[in-house]
């Protein structure tokens, strides 16, 4: 008595499910096209930290010494010493949108101007205060960035894009 009363609930799953889709054309409306998915070219290697040394981070940055290097593969963070610091942080995106960053610093009251490093184009965006700047450069599918913050007892340091660029020129300058 259990076999056919499986045989049957198997019969009438099977229906059912069967019912829920249809390979016809003219029962539900068509989805929409979707582009495939635009796979990124990578572009050159940029070194690891931007190829530029500590040395030249302290000496563009303006910063006496440094106390903290932090490195991963993607990026580098550099912070002088004392509470409250400079810093200066550079990253790699490989494969992202330059465009996502620009609105990323926009939505943090950075007004982005477009600029040129080296022929390539980018955008800086500096706080109205000047004391933030984030510098970004676009190579092909990928984008590297430059960002400097002065501490809160170092604002006198000058533009900080200015300095972010140097730092930039020289990364576009030792591109592999």
């Amino acid at each position: 008595m259990r076999i056919p009363s499986v045989l049957v609930s198997v019969t009438a799953l099977t229906l059912l499910l069967s019912a829920c889709g249809s390979s016809e054309e003219g029962d539900s409306p068509q989805a929409p096209h979707r582009p495939p998915p635009k796979v990124a070219t990578l572009g050159p290697f940029v070194g690891e930290c931007g190829h530029v040394t500590d040395d030249e981070v302290r000496e563009v940055a303006g910063m006496t010494q440094i106390s903290q290097v932090f490195k991963n593969s993607t990026g580098c963070n550099w912070q002088a010493s004392g509470s409250g610091s400079t810093s200066v942080t550079f990253a790699s995106f490989r494969g992202s949108p330059i465009e996502r960053e620009r609105a990323w610093v926009t939505t943090q009251g950075r007004n982005p101007q477009s600029i040129e490093v080296a022929g390539k184009n980018g955008f800086q965006a500096l706080e109205p205060s000047g004391s933030v700047c984030d510098l970004a450069v676009q190579i092909g599918d990928d984008f590297f960035e430059w960002s400097m913050s002065y501490g809160l007892f170092e604002a006198n340091g000058g533009n900080p894009c200015d300095r972010m660029r140097q730092l930039a020129e020289l990364t576009v300058q030792r591109l592999q």
